[in-house]
């Protein structure tokens, strides 16, 4: 995800004489309002004049409402958050003017069981896995779509989840966990409902994407920082330790988040931010621009890339996901802040522009995070942060076409909050507007 923190840290501003303390929560149900160690998390306190916010829709009115009831419970007690002098605190006590959130999902990630012919939703806003049919089509006037069946709830220690690889034999589904909960888990082809995972496997701290070399029965797990990527037994769990790493400086790995296996080829593809430093080394952070990286599939340690492609001409703008067209050799990438999915061939490198593009107002694209080559049925699935969707496309795919299918999950002409792990909030008293980075 976009950036990493605790999910209950409260954030508090003081400017111009007025105390704000504002937490978010990006949650979906009254269950959500409690985090994996029991605490509530506190939105904004005092007001502050009109704060840019469109009117609440009936449905969130609703949703409001419940959830207000649940702070009764703070009326007699007394809730502290840091001063901004040392050894300060602020007792707060009130009621939320309001809330500022997200009521849908959010998909990080989308894959397809082409066994079991149906779609896998990736949901990082309320915390769950979402399955469809795998031809399911919204139609232009319903509200939404609604998923055959969903995993999801405290058992199941999903949490801000990234990417999804479903083992193409036995159905099992594997998903990682991007923020506080470093693991892999692994479910059951049939899982549904709040369910325990079958198994855990314990990853270094801001993993995000998966892969798997099913002839050599190993699992890959890219990490953001330190960037690299881990190796492990597919069936590795609990604290088991990898196989071999890739890390290190002659890896030109930086805020390593998309990862490809190229079995047929032997090669590894990762792609990067391009934020760079040495969190052992003050002073070494440098910003480069985004890339993807080309290993030997045995790659072990500080091993340097084969090629590199970057540069301008590439476009690449936050890369997320990859995935490759086994047939014909193209690799696909999610492009967030581009807003689009660009399609290299395996053999680029240097400063070389896509060979396709897939971009413009008919996609339906928004924030476009992870990606999908169903090879069976010869389509390309994208995931949608911006506006709680997938679609689908032919494999052959280029510039601004509209998608064989979508499937929504939120009102037609949805724009996302796109919060992601909100760390801190600013106020503009200018422009009377709320700053927040995820």
């Amino acid at each position: 995800m976009r950036a990493a923190t605790n999910k209950s840290r409260i954030a508090m501003l003081a400017a111009a004489g007025l105390s704000i303390a504002i937490g978010f929560l990006c949650v979906s149900s009254l269950d959500r309002l409690k985090t994996p160690a029991g605490s509530a998390q506190l939105v904004s306190v005092q007001e502050l004049g009109q704060m840019c916010l469109e009117p609440p829709s009936e449905s969130d009115q609703v949703a409001v409402a419940s959830e207000s009831n649940l702070f009764a419970a703070f009326e007699e007690k007394s809730v502290y958050a840091a001063g901004q002098e040392s050894g300060l605190t602020v007792d707060l006590n009130r009621q939320p003017l309001r809330y500022l959130k997200d009521l849908d999902p959010i998909y990080s990630y989308v894959t397809v069981d082409t066994r079991r012919d149906e779609v896998f939703l990736q949901d990082a806003n309320t915390w769950s896995i979402r399955v469809f049919n795998r031809l399911e089509n919204t139609p232009a006037t319903a509200a939404r779509s609604q998923e055959k069946r969903l995993i999801g709830g405290p058992k199941t220690d999903i949490q801000f989840n990234t990417c999804i690889y479903i083992d193409p034999f036995n159905g099992d589904i594997y998903t990682v966990e991007n923020d506080v909960g470093n693991e892999v888990i692994v479910f059951g082809e049939n899982a549904e409902g709040d369910v325990a995972p079958l198994r855990k496997l314990r990853v270094t701290h801001r993993a995000y994407a998966l892969a798997a070399d099913e002839t050599k029965q190993e699992l890959y797990v890219s990490g953001q920082y330190p960037p690299s990527v881990e190796i492990y037994r597919k069936t590795a769990s609990g604290n088991e330790k990898p196989l071999r790493v890739l890390q290190g400086e002659s890896t030109r790995l930086n805020d390593t988040h998309g990862i490809v296996v190229d079995v047929k080829n032997h090669l590894l593809f990762a792609n990067n931010w391009g934020h760079i430093s040495d969190y052992k080394t003050p002073g070494t952070g440098r910003f480069e621009a985004p890339s993807i990286s080309v290993y030997p599939l045995s790659a072990d340690g500080d091993v340097a890339p084969i090629r590199v492609i970057q540069g301008p001409k590439t476009q690449l703008n936050w890369p997320g996901t990859m995935s490759l067209d086994p047939d014909t050799g193209d690799l696909y990438v999610g492009n967030d802040v581009g807003n689009d999915v660009l399609v290299f061939k395996a053999t680029d490198k240097g400063d070389v522009a896509p060979s396709r593009t897939i971009k413009g107002d008919k996609t339906g694209l928004s924030s476009p995070a992870g990606v999908f080559v169903d090879s069976k049925n010869k389509e390309l699935w994208v995931s949608n942060i911006g506006n709680s969707s997938a679609t689908v496309y032919p494999l052959v795919v280029n510039g601004n076409v509209a998608p064989l299918r979508t499937i929504r999950t939120a009102p037609k002409g949805k724009i996302s909050l796109k919060f992601g792990k909100t760390q801190a909030v600013a106020y503009d008293s200018k422009r009377e507007q709320m700053l927040v980075p995820n």
